[in-house]
């Protein structure tokens, strides 16, 4: 297990173990939040149309903690965060596993959701961790995969309505 630490109580780690996302998200909890927001990406049953057996994820070690470390700074940069805590697992992992876990504590909900979300992002854009899938008829080295951007609005379309507090 690789594990760096920086601001307070941040972590950053890549483990062969089992993720403990009630811990980490523990862990990130100060007296001063008023949230945390938690991303769990986990191993599905299917991709690209065929079913998946397992996962296997390999990493450059020393380089992939730190750009998790440099997210995490640049994460605490852009918003007004208190703590993260980004695990991601290596080796094989089987179907409803944890592949990666971000937590992410502030005093208000808009900043923990932001930051966690930007995260993720950056993580599959910058970290060099690698996933192999299996399936029935062989196995794939699969590129990293991004959200697709929201829809933008209609042309005239009246801007989506604030949601209650």
């Amino acid at each position: 297990m690789r594990e760096s630490k920086q601001k307070c109580e941040d972590r950053f780690e890549l483990t062969r173990e089992r993720i403990n996302p009630p811990a980490l998200a523990e862990q990130v909890r100060t007296a001063g939040d008023g949230a945390i927001v938690t991303f769990d990406g986990c191993v599905r049953n299917h991709s690209h149309g065929r079913r998946t057996l397992y996962l296997e994820y390999e990493a450059y070690e020393t380089m992939a903690v730190e750009k998790m470390r440099e997210i995490g700074a640049q994460a605490h940069e852009k918003f007004a965060i208190d703590r993260v805590a980004m695990v991601h697992r290596l080796g094989r992992l089987e179907i409803g596993e944890s592949s990666v876990f971000i937590a992410v504590s502030a005093a208000h909900r808009g900043a923990a959701f932001e930051a966690c979300r930007w995260a993720i992002d950056a993580l599959k854009r910058a970290v060099p961790i690698w996933k192999k899938e299996f399936f029935e008829d062989g196995a794939v080295w699969a590129d990293g995969e991004l959200p697709p951007p929201p829809p933008a609005p209609a042309a005239g379309a009246a801007p989506p309505a604030k949601a209650a507090s």
